[in-house]
């Protein structure tokens, strides 16, 4: 535990900025972040677990099927938390048995700085997006953890193996990486397609592309991937109908049929009114015009997320014309204040298929 890094000073500035965006439990326990003792006080030991989820294809070739969806490569399959906690659980209690002292795991469920952890751990290093890179591979780890109250010997922790190289920051659509090793999480698609509740920001959406759960743009870039193996793990892997699903598909969804489809993958954690708003926005860059009677059918969701999405969808499939007529016959009925100002800004800004610069954070 003595080499575990604090990052508490890096973490506070983070969220000075605001750049956790609507994910409020990283303010609520910053304190109990900056190093695990604050978790466990009895911990001596952490051991720090990697997973491959390698994909065996090119993730970022389903971006240029408009009419499809993208979804990110550790969305479409098992929720890793579920099988990830299993094989940990197995392990720590053969460490308890040999050692005879107390253990405790974590997957992505504590207030653990986790990427630090597992580079002081020599798993990896963080990349300038942020996120944990391996030489062996590449940037498609799930990461798991056991504490323990035995004295272990500690490994050497990784260096970073980035050099000049920057393609993660520059490939990102929205420009979310102010600088090298910083992320504003409020312009991250994957941020934007989860963990955001509301109406995605207009400047946003064209560049969202067919992206309707995550983004692995970054990841997927990297260089250090051509070293990973594809995932062997059978219970991780890709379930052939999350593959490029067709968009038509994804927005004929009711709740039912929504958590049918989702059943233990991390995307039925989002529910359906976040998941058919980014449908619809996929559906409004697709230009298939084919997507408009579902779209128009989401006009009457019970979800005014969902019905302020079908709004932005449908003015950029339909003819001018055409929307304005719609907006004629729907907008004095709508009660929702959002979804109105859907229908009043029409589509809303200027969208050239560029990211507005970055605005100065409140401090």
């Amino acid at each position: 535990m003595e080499q575990t890094p604090d990052q508490g000073g890096r973490l506070a500035e983070w969220l000075a900025a605001g750049r956790h965006g609507e994910m409020g439990w990283m303010a609520d326990t910053a304190d109990r972040r900056r190093h695990p003792s604050a978790l466990w006080p009895e911990a001596r030991s952490i051991i720090a677990l990697g997973w491959s989820y390698a994909p065996d294809s090119d993730p970022l070739a389903s971006l240029a099927m408009k009419d499809r969806a993208t979804i990110s490569v550790y969305a479409g399959r098992r929720d890793y938390h579920d099988v990830i906690k299993g094989k940990l659980k197995e392990l720590a209690g053969f460490v308890a048995a040999q050692t005879g002292r107390d253990v405790k795991v974590f997957v992505d469920t504590a207030p653990l700085m986790e990427k630090p952890l597992a580079q002081a751990a020599g798993l990896g290093w963080q990349g300038k997006h942020s996120v944990l890179v391996s030489r062996a591979h590449g940037g498609w780890l799930f990461l798991g953890f056991i504490l323990t109250t035995a004295e272990l010997a500690a490994d050497a922790a990784e260096t970073d193996h980035c050099g000049s190289c920057r393609r993660c920051l520059d490939i990102c659509p929205t420009k979310a990486f102010p600088a090298p090793y910083q992320l504003d999480a409020t312009r991250c698609i994957a941020y934007l397609t989860n963990e955001h509740a509301g109406p995605i920001p207009r400047e946003f959406r064209p560049l969202i592309g067919n992206r309707v759960f995550g983004c692995d743009d970054c990841l997927a870039v990297c260089p250090w991937n051509k070293f990973a193996e594809a995932s062997r793990d059978a219970r991780m892997a890709l379930r052939e109908d999350l593959s490029a699903p067709p968009l038509s598909d994804l927005l004929a969804l009711d709740d039912q049929a929504f958590r049918a489809r989702f059943a233990g993958t991390p995307i039925k954690r989002a529910g359906r009114a976040r998941f058919l708003r980014n449908a619809l926005i996929a559906a409004g860059n697709s230009g298939a015009t084919s997507l408009i009677p579902r779209a128009s059918e989401l006009l009457g969701d019970e979800s005014a997320l969902v019905r302020g999405a079908s709004v932005w969808a449908l003015s950029r499939l339909l003819p001018p014309s055409a929307f304005e007529a719609l907006r004629r016959t729907h907008m004095d009925a709508e009660i929702d204040a959002s979804v109105r100002l859907e229908w009043s800004e029409g589509g809303g800004i200027a969208e050239d298929g560029e990211a507005p610069p970055p605005q100065p954070s409140a401090q």
